[in-house]
């Protein structure tokens, strides 16, 4: 295996297996726990530095909560520029919170931890633009996808996966009676 990312999931226990539903509502064999490979500063702070190498230089980075809160945070500090982060509110969309604003004309690069659909992305990528900010570029560690994922701007990610996925009324492993989990931030 030469994909260091991919080492580094492996390694730090964070490639799971089994039964889950990702965040998107797709079902899959395989989970990426990113929480588990961010936690060491070290590593997070790497592979940040990757992902700035490949990226347009922005004015601000931002980030959906919560899976894109540690890599956003240090792609920004990175770039040595400001970092901001969306929220759901009560109806489930996307939204600035806590003071966070946007000049516009404020040019942006957005941070995910991992691409499946790119529904996170497109959003904040969506609200920056309705507020008069530019998005550059969006950024994630892993992608899903297989590279397919279109957020509506160049994206990069420094590993491309393309794990099975299947709709939860066409998943094997539900019709097999394996429990799933949810082991992401929504449930």
């Amino acid at each position: 295996m030469t994909d260091t990312t991919l080492e580094t999931f492996l390694k730090t226990g964070a490639y799971l297996r089994g039964h889950f539903r990702l965040t998107s509502g797709l079902h899959s064999a395989e989970y990426l726990q990113s929480a588990k490979v961010l936690q060491n500063p070290n590593i997070a702070q790497q592979l940040a530095e990757e992902l700035v190498n490949r990226m347009p230089q922005g004015d601000v980075v931002a980030s959906p909560a919560i899976g894109g809160l540690i890599i956003g945070h240090e792609v920004a500090r990175a770039m040595g520029v400001p970092f901001i982060f969306t929220e759901r509110d009560a109806d489930g969309k996307m939204a600035l919170r806590r003071g966070f604003s946007v000049e516009p004309g404020q040019k942006f690069v957005v941070i995910e931890d991992v691409v499946t659909t790119g529904g996170s992305t497109r959003e904040v990528i969506a609200l920056l633009q309705s507020m008069g900010a530019e998005v550059l570029a969006a950024g994630s560690i892993v992608d899903r996808s297989g590279g397919s994922a279109d957020v509506g701007v160049p994206r990069v990610a420094l590993t491309t996966l393309q794990p099975e996925t299947w709709p939860a009324d066409f998943c094997p492993l539900c019709q097999k009676g394996m429990p799933i989990e949810k082991p992401g931030s929504r449930k």
